[in-house]
């Protein structure tokens, strides 16, 4: 467990286009919008976190591939976001250099670990936005954080590669980070009218815990990313900000801290 503090969730598949990025951006940003401290930790190369809060690539000079090779501390790269209460890690595609600049490093897989160490104590959640991948960058995540979230598109290949991460999770769990857990699965990208994707719901409800919340297909969470924003400050209206807002309410609510009101979930509650 990372920290006291800050509850450390990771957002990981590794199967790319399943909403992974959206989920972090989103869930971040309606956790902050709570009035919880949030850091949003990009992990992936792509920087698509980054620039889905508005960080452009190119714009930081120094970023989590910095922190990983040991050149500067976390708290040096930490950017405010124009969500109140939302900070950024960013990531630029440097990171991918990380995974072979960390290869002979007999503390390879704790590196975000320790750099988090130092600035849990500043947040009440952290997210982690892991690559499309299974390798040192993912198990970075894994091994720093307390729980896991899944964002899972309800298609065929659906369970198959949630295979692939539980075993991945276990052998984390059980080589560096005993305490690491499955927080839940969130359905992402549903479209209700597909019958498929209700029996691969129901399948994933029999091994694990869902969030009520579902994500369902939607054009302004699309949109959302090329204006460098999140869905609830593009649209906190549309179908998307509104599931990303009931997920960051089941969340914060299962852990003991209802969510805070604040105006932008009460406009969202409005919009109803």
């Amino acid at each position: 467990m990372s920290s006291k503090h800050a509850r450390v969730t990771c957002v990981v598949n590794q199967k790319g286009g399943v909403g992974k990025t959206t989920t972090a951006v989103n869930l971040a940003a309606s956790v902050a919008a709570a009035e919880k401290r949030t850091l949003l930790v990009d992990m992936d190369p792509q920087g698509n976190a980054s620039s889905g809060v508005g960080i452009r690539p190119g714009t930081r000079e120094r970023t989590v591939y910095d922190v990983l090779i040991g050149e500067i501390s976390m708290r040096e790269i930490l950017v405010e976001t124009d969500v109140p209460n939302l900070v950024l890690a960013p990531a630029t595609q440097d990171l991918v250099a990380a995974e072979l600049e960390l290869v002979d490093d007999p503390k390879r897989a704790v590196k975000l670990k320790e750099a988090l160490d130092e600035v849990a104590a500043d947040f009440d959640y952290v997210f982690i936005d892991c690559p499309p991948s299974l390798g040192l960058l993912t198990v970075n995540a894994l091994a720093a954080c307390n729980a896991v979230l899944v964002p899972l598109q309800c298609e065929y290949y659906a369970l198959e590669g949630l295979t692939h991460l539980m075993a991945t999770i276990d052998r984390v769990k059980n080589g560096m980070n005993p305490s690491l857990e499955i927080e839940g699965v969130v359905l992402t990208m549903f479209d209700p009218r597909n019958n498929l994707a209700h029996q691969v719901a129901d399948e994933v409800k029999e091994h694990f815990y869902v969030f009520e919340a579902i994500v369902p297909r939607n054009v302004r969470l699309s949109e959302a990313p090329s204006h460098g924003k999140p869905a609830m400050l593009y649209d906190v209206s549309s179908k998307g900000a509104q599931a990303y807002l009931q997920l960051a309410r089941e969340l914060v609510t299962k852990h003991g801290s209802p969510a805070k009101a604040t105006k932008t979930t009460k406009k969202a509650a409005g919009a109803r």
